[in-house]
């Protein structure tokens, strides 16, 4: 699109803004592609969501304009976002991903209304499958005591990555953090002494998590010998505050992490694992141990216990426990 062409789009879409309803279908044309990109930057801007969360939702609407074709955002119908929806389920596509379409499609025709880009929302009828509730692979206290042992072993010969990957595996499982927020900690997040780390979590909540002293030692030993030679592979002379690095000294990215756990717990596990299976076994663990179900929620940062009770569940050996202790049947 040229710069004349792109600066007559944004002032359609003001003028697009500033009707009422009705006039909406009346008014300029506003392609769907160029609405949805304004609906992505209200999410970053101004709802805040998390930077995972804005771009599963921009390739969403992507895929919805792309299936739309060129065409007014006021001309999308009902039988436009089922045919999208129905070639998302022919390619074999999970019903989470269905559903979470589905909210994307939902929030942003109801925004649309709302900013007067349209006259009637064609979402309201559009029904979501129900989320399966399946659960990531949980691995038992033994065998990450044992992968955890074998980390150790590797990290004491000095090596800066061993040092590392020891260190973020245990506070992955120490502390029960998401991967994103592992990568977004700074030096300063972290109190050694307290044995805690200041974590930000979805829609930019911050809390504080504890961690056990086996992460104690593996961070000490991390920032003492590991983060230092990492840091010195760096080649720009800004200052990094990130706690963990990558291979080249700047901070490091999601996908390593993944890499990490895949090549620690996969071959246990039984096929590709990612860090979430070490933030569900802290969780399963700490409910084995009798750990309070809100506790674990304020941990987690989960903004609805609904959440954690999905997320979490009770292990077979303790249901039997409590069964043979509190029913009088038993």
């Amino acid at each position: 699109m040229t710069a004349i062409g792109a600066a007559s789009a944004d002032v359609v879409l003001t003028e697009r803004r500033t009707a009422n309803p009705r006039a909406a279908e009346q008014a300029c044309w506003v392609r769907i592609d160029r609405a949805a990109e304004d609906y992505v930057r209200h999410l970053a801007d101004v709802r805040r969501l998390s930077p995972a969360t804005v771009r599963a939702y921009r390739a969403d609407l992507t895929g919805l304009a792309a299936s739309c074709g060129d065409i007014d955002i006021a001309e999308v119908d009902l039988e436009h976002l089922r045919d999208w929806l129905w070639h998302a389920v022919q390619r074999g596509e999970a019903r989470s991903t269905i559903a979470r379409r589905t909210a994307a499609a939902r929030g942003f025709f109801s925004w649309a209304a709302e900013m007067g880009l349209i006259g009637q929302d064609p979402s309201l009828r559009l029904v979501a499958p129900k989320r399966g509730r399946t659960l990531p692979k949980v691995a038992t206290a033994d065998l990450l005591s044992n992968v955890l042992a074998r980390l150790a072993d590797a990290a004491s010969e000095g090596d800066p990555l061993a040092l590392r990957d020891h260190a973020v595996l245990e506070l992955l499982y120490g502390a029960a953090v998401r991967v994103s927020e592992l990568c977004g900690l700074d030096v300063d997040d972290v109190d050694r002494d307290r044995r805690t780390a200041r974590v930000l979590g979805k829609g930019s909540k911050e809390r504080v998590v504890p961690f056990g002293l086996p992460a104690q030692r593996a961070l000490d030993a991390y920032l003492v010998r590991g983060r230092p030679a990492l840091l010195a592979r760096r080649a720009d002379p800004n200052p990094e505050h990130a706690l963990f690095l990558g291979a080249r000294g700047g901070r490091i990215a999601p996908r390593a992490v993944y890499a990490v756990v895949s090549r620690e717990l996969g071959p246990d596990l039984g096929g590709a694992v990612g860090p979430h299976a070490l933030r569900h076994s802290a969780a399963t663990h700490l409910l084995d141990g009798g750990a309070d179900l809100r506790a674990v929620q304020e941990m987690l940062g989960h903004a609805s216990l609904g959440t954690t009770q999905i997320y979490t569940h009770v292990s077979s050996e303790r249901l039997a426990a409590a069964y043979r202790i509190a029913h009088p049947r038993a």
